[in-house]
């Protein structure tokens, strides 16, 4: 793959710059054309993108239709029904000490935008954001993840057919071309990933004043109440923990449960696993065989132990759906996200000093998941644990509603998407008097 020079970048965003003042993105209906443009390019390479996504993530076709370009083509047909409706000028009243006057609210683009993608969900992270973009009237710089370069090469492909560059365009690349990217004084920053490299980004972008999203992570707990239903849960634990070899930013990463029915939890989830996911290759590919490296060491120095799985192939990217019980919160397990196929399993005696030990060890986790036969005991512990989202009795589904915003905070991000909320995301709320 072709990675562009710094003077070639450079060249791109002024090229940007000279199209976003050109006006042409202020259109309602050159936006709407834009993301019919999207969407139709997005479908043309559907065959490719199975290929591509099975070759660097191990994923299912069935996936890739929910949580991948599903996922995408729902937000942009979201999208195109409520534009004109986003877009129009909200009428206020006018305050006694500035009348007489009219006063309005305007969404104003911010201009040329720079969105970095991740490499768990490489089509839908990045895609997703980008139709923010589109539909705030920006024009856009993308970098997918260096880590699926198949997947990567067919999103430069689909923009390339869908765009000009000098409208929408991708750079390929890594560390050095981000570097290079962040440097330049964009009007908007979008960035999915890790807390780390969030700080890298937000650093970057403070020494040109530069606005940006961060959609990061955390140990996400999912706490199960004495009243849950078990089979339940255990559902929802193979399909949130599991799912894309566990690289979700909104996977559960740890099973709280209650002590009282610990031991019967396990023996259905264990069953299931056994069942389900019997070989090393049943949950997909690890992005990388570092990954798999990472969570092999994290294992070995963990003291819990392991009841199903616990197999890997840093070759292959491959790693079997372990679950480990008889974790403390002292485990190696817990030191940091996992984002892998592992499941520690805590258990607690009092919902009370569950939340407090949530909130001392992983504070402001991305979402938090309850499960009980009451959804009115689920309240006050999502009201009391500070988080990004919170499900009772489910996970991560959430993320797929244009109706509800999807962000963290804290150290699992800033700043939220998705429809609406995508729309308000990349626009600058403009506050206009008339005097007449």
């Amino acid at each position: 793959m072709n990675y562009l020079a710094p003077v070639a970048i450079d060249a791109l965003f002024a090229q940007q710059q000279a199209f976003f003042a050109s006006r042409q993105t202020y259109d309602i209906a050159f936006r709407k054309h834009s993301l019919e443009r999207l969407k139709l390019a997005l479908l043309n390479n559907r065959e490719l993108l199975y290929a591509a996504l099975d070759a660097d993530l191990g994923k299912p076709r069935e996936h890739v239709d929910l949580a991948e370009i599903g996922a995408v083509v729902h937000e942009i047909d979201f999208a195109l029904a409520h534009l004109d409706q986003w877009t129009a000028p909200q009428a206020v009243p006018t305050a006694d000490i500035i009348a007489p006057s009219q006063c309005y609210i305007t969404q104003e683009p911010f201009g040329v935008t720079y969105i970095i993608g991740p490499f768990n969900y490489p089509v839908n992270l990045t895609l997703t954001p980008l139709i923010g973009a589109i539909i705030g009237g920006n024009t856009c710089i993308l970098k997918p993840s260096e880590t699926t370069p198949q997947t990567s090469a067919i999103i430069e492909k689909i923009m390339t057919e869908a765009f000009s560059r000098d409208y929408i365009a991708v750079v390929q690349g890594g560390r050095e071309e981000n570097t290079h990217l962040l440097s330049l004084p964009f009007d908007f920053i979008f960035f999915t990933g890790s807390p780390s490299v969030g700080k890298v980004v937000m650093h970057a972008a403070a020494a040109n004043l530069t606005p940006v999203v961060l959609e990061l992570g955390g140990k996400c707990p999912l706490i199960v109440l004495p009243d849950a239903d078990l089979d339940q849960v255990v559902s929802e634990v193979m399909f949130g923990k599991f799912i894309n070899s566990g690289q979700t930013c909104i996977a559960p990463d740890y099973l709280y449960v209650h002590s009282s029915i610990e031991q019967a939890l396990l023996a259905k989830l264990v069953e299931r696993v056994k069942h389900e996911l019997p070989d090393m290759a049943s949950t997909g590919k690890l992005v990388t065989s570092h990954q798999v490296a990472r969570l092999q060491a994290i294992l070995g120095q963990s003291r819990g132990n392991v009841r199903v799985g616990g197999q890997a192939d840093a070759d292959k990217r491959i790693f079997s759906a372990t679950v480990v019980d008889q974790v403390q919160w002292g485990d190696a397990l817990m030191a940091e996200e996992l984002f892998g196929p592992i499941l520690p399993v805590l258990s607690f005696e009092s919902i009370e000093s569950a939340v407090e030990l949530i909130n001392r060890h992983h504070p402001k986790p991305l979402a938090v998941y309850v499960f009980t036969g009451d959804a009115e005991q689920a309240k006050p512990i999502i009201n009391h644990i500070q988080s990004g989202d919170a499900q009772v009795n489910g996970v991560m589904l959430h993320a797929f509603s244009p109706y509800l915003p999807f962000g963290g905070v804290g150290a699992s991000g800033m700043g939220e998407y998705h429809g609406h909320y995508s729309f308000l995301a990349f626009t600058h709320k403009k506050s206009v008097r008339i005097v007449a």
